[in-house]
């Protein structure tokens, strides 16, 4: 975590009870291994929903959809298999459609987080799960541009079983996501301390703090939480250009509709084997910076690659190579970006802000990014190519000016311990709590 670490608690209080905990009585890497079982996989199963479906619509828009339609193919697969012939859709309607999407998406981001501060995960998750998938099940029901304009209409037409699929998952979500160590049913009364111990010796997450505007406004004030999120706006342009438009970036090499769904597999399994990779390194070593400016480079080497192929269709492997090489840095480059302000943000209001102004600017990028692969500009696709460039060479940058204001305030805050060095802890008291991330003994992760 961001903050001065301290070694495994022995003793805790938790919420429900003093329990005293007797050293050794804790086996704790299996108590760990029991959170990542129970906690990881419901997430990941939300998000995994929640990808599918805002990426199912935007696959379908091949001119020529003579060929099989190929069921449960994701939105970006919805564009070359006939969408916009079947919606009716001319010139560069999609992209509006895709455009109006994100806006959407970026408007409702900070007010969604407040409510998940003002109420719990185990009922807001699920309730956002339930109410998305009702969304993308009725948009099945759209035939035509003027029906909502619904980008994502032939997509879900095609899948309506997985819509439903998520609305069945987001109801069985009310009873297996968990909400917080000092509450859960499937851990013990010790279990629960320990845990409890464990957090507030490394972070503000049990803290019990209420909701204020005041650190709304501090976080909007905070010059890192805007770093936070130009380093996601930054990436996210490519980002979603990449997964809204890499199949028909690979059918313009001169395959088939079907050749190019397959062809998008082998470059997200490597990304997806890579990532998990390059974020178990960067945590092990403790290092956000460096990491995200090293895999943003090598997403810069493909788009140069993509961009000096001057004839695609002659020489598709040479393009297919550098989809390689953009899928492989960045999607780890995004993973790292996510979480830096969720290790090194605190108190809790200010952080779920910093998170959501992160989510909502970042999305800015892909708004701008739907506009940019156009119908006549492949197969180079020199616009959006040369736009994703330039958003992960300013990537480098964000990422290079946040990396040496972290090591500033770090230094900053090692001068003031030297000249106070009976400064409390971090949550010591009601003052100290109240300090967050500004506390002198709050370490940020660079």
């Amino acid at each position: 975590m961001a903050s001065e670490k301290n070694d495994a608690p022995a003793a805790s209080t938790s919420s429900a009870s003093d329990v005293e905990i007797v050293p050794g009585t804790i086996n704790e890497k299996k108590l760990l291994r029991t959170l990542d079982l129970r906690l990881l996989p419901a997430v990941s199963i939300l998000y995994l929903l929640s990808f599918l479906d805002r990426s199912n619509g935007t696959n379908f828009i091949l001119p020529n959809a003579n060929e099989d339609i190929l069921t449960n193919s994701p939105v970006a697969n919805a564009r070359i298999e006939g969408l916009t012939t079947d919606l009716g859709m001319t010139g560069n309607q999609y992209l509006t459609g895709l455009t109006l999407y994100f806006i959407g998406y970026v408007l409702f981001e900070i007010p969604c987080n407040i409510v998940l501060k003002r109420t719990t995960p185990k009922f807001w998750l699920p309730t956002l799960t339930v109410v998305w998938g009702v969304v993308a099940t009725l948009m099945g029901v759209t035939q035509n541009l003027s029906g909502f304009f619904a980008i994502l209409a032939y997509g879900i037409a095609h899948m309506r079983n997985e819509g439903l699929l998520t609305i069945i998952i987001g109801i069985i979500a009310y009873w297996f996501i968990s909400n917080y160590p000092a509450t859960v049913s499937w851990l013990s009364k010790e279990e629960r301390a320990f845990v409890q111990a464990r957090l507030k010796a490394d972070s503000d997450a049990t803290n019990d703090e209420a909701f204020s505007w005041a650190e709304v406004l501090l976080a909007a004030k905070d010059i890192k939480i805007w770093l936070y999120a130009f380093a996601f706006h930054t990436m996210s342009l490519p980002l979603y250009t990449l997964s809204l438009f890499l199949p028909t970036i690979i059918r313009d090499m001169g395959y088939t509709s079907a050749q190019s769904q397959l062809l998008t597999i082998p470059p997200y399994a490597v990304a997806t084997l890579f990532t998990i990779f390059w974020a178990i390194l960067s945590e092990r070593y403790a290092r956000r910076a460096l990491f995200i400016l090293t895999t943003s480079t090598v997403a810069i080497i493909g788009y140069i690659i993509l961009l000096a192929n001057t004839d695609p269709k002659a020489r598709p492997g040479v393009s297919y190579v550098g989809t390689f090489f953009a899928a492989i840095g960045i999607y780890p480059s995004v993973a790292l970006v996510l979480c830096w302000p969720a290790i090194n943000v605190s108190g809790q209001t200010k952080r779920a802000t910093a998170n959501a102004m992160q989510i909502s600017i970042g999305n800015l990028g892909a708004v701008l990014g739907t506009q940019l692969y156009r119908a006549n500009s492949g197969p180079r696709y020199v616009l959006g190519h040369s736009f994703a460039l330039g958003y992960l060479c300013l990537n480098l940058l964000v990422v290079g000016v946040l990396w040496v204001l972290l090591q500033r305030e770090n230094a900053e805050k090692e001068r003031v311990l030297v000249e106070r060095p009976q400064t409390g802890g971090f949550h010591d008291s009601v003052e100290d709590v109240k300090m967050g991330d500004r506390h002198p003994r709050w370490r940020f992760q660079v």
